[in-house]
């Protein structure tokens, strides 16, 4: 029973420390792609010292090389001229500088099996972190999708109903006014001709468009001397 409780115990703090990390997850993301890049930044920085040193070296193994060849030409006239302590001296300066030679070599040979590898590990790490970095981008878009997804999802059925429900009422305003406009477009066009023709009948241009007073006694007279 006490073995029943401990494993249910873990599984609910594994539960808890799953969600914990899933809750945090991008941030959490974030901070391990940046201490990636740290890290293949140490590493590219060893690899350049590695680099230096190795050239350092193989500077030095071309100066021990050209001091072999010139102490060899320098104890040959030494021998030729019977100087055989000189001699002597400059084979043990040799003997120590082919020594030098041994070990710089050996030291090129670990330095370039050491660089080689160094370099396949930062090319690999390199991919590696340029992939999580595209990786996150696109976990950070589609964060940003679906938190956009689920604002949408949140709009109730009723709220798109009241909302379709004012557009319609809008139109139909906007329509009755484009109509009102146009019947009033057309009211102005024989008001303003029937202006324009009494003003033209006033001024004396054209057939007078009521009688005068003149007209009507004239008129009448007419009529009168008609019955006398």
């Amino acid at each position: 029973m006490f073995n029943l409780i401990a494993t249910l115990l873990r599984g609910k703090a594994h539960d808890a420390e799953q969600a914990v990390a899933d809750r945090h997850a991008m941030p959490l993301l974030a901070q391990q792609i940046r201490e990636a890049a740290q890290a293949i930044q140490s590493a590219q920085y060893a690899l350049a010292v590695a680099i230096a040193q190795n050239e350092k070296e193989r500077s030095q193994h071309a100066v021990i090389l050209s001091r072999i060849v010139d102490l060899e030409e320098r104890t040959l006239t030494a021998l030729s001229k019977g100087n055989d302590h000189l001699a002597r001296e400059a084979a043990d300066a040799i003997a120590f500088l082919e020594a030098e030679r041994t070990a710089s070599e050996q030291a090129q040979a670990q330095f370039s099996a050491a660089i080689a590898n160094l370099e396949a590990t930062v090319r690999a790490a390199e991919g590696r972190l340029k992939e999580l970095q595209r990786g996150e981008r696109l976990a950070r878009a589609t964060d940003a999708a679906q938190k956009i997804d689920h604002a949408a999802s949140g709009v109730s059925l009723a709220t798109l109903d009241d909302a379709e429900r004012t557009l319609e009422r809008l139109r139909d305003r906007q329509k009755q006014t484009d109509t009102v406009s146009a019947v009033l477009r057309q009211m102005e066009g024989p008001s303003r001709t029937a202006g324009l023709i009494e003003r033209l009948a006033e001024a004396g241009c054209g057939a007078p468009l009521r009688s005068s007073a003149d007209d009507v006694l004239a008129r009448l007279r007419t009529r009168l001397e008609a019955t006398a």
